[in-house]
């Protein structure tokens, strides 16, 4: 089964961490990927940019209107994500515990939907 973790953090918190410790993350992050890729669960994964580059669009009247910025306003952020291939959910859920981001984020894990079993017959 194919899963997303997804990786909320504070982007303030971070802006404000001294940048040893930002090493340190971005090292615990590149040894978590190995082992993802040694496990042979890695199938893509990267962090995004600051939400201050976001833009959210909605169609509205069917015309789209895009605003600048996240639409809502919470205290953690989407910061990155994994896609990932395991057997379960059992497994996803610890490869989730495992990923730097749980220990000073939150780590969402959803599975993915297939479109193939969606389409029409």
């Amino acid at each position: 089964m194919q899963v997303m973790l997804l990786i909320y953090d504070d982007e303030a918190a971070w802006e404000r961490m001294p940048e040893a410790e930002r090493k340190a993350i971005y090292g615990a992050y590149f040894a978590y990927t190995a082992a993802l890729r040694e496990a042979g669960a890695m199938i893509a994964g990267e962090p995004l940019q600051p939400t201050s580059t976001a833009h959210t669009v909605r169609l509205r009247d069917g015309a789209p209107q895009v605003l600048d910025g996240p639409y809502a306003e919470t205290k953690e952020q989407l910061g990155g994500y994994y896609l990932i291939e395991v057997a379960d959910m059992t497994q996803a859920l610890r490869w989730a515990a495992r990923c730097p981001g749980a220990a000073h984020g939150t780590i969402e894990v959803r599975p993915v939907m297939s479109m193939a079993a969606m389409a029409p017959a």
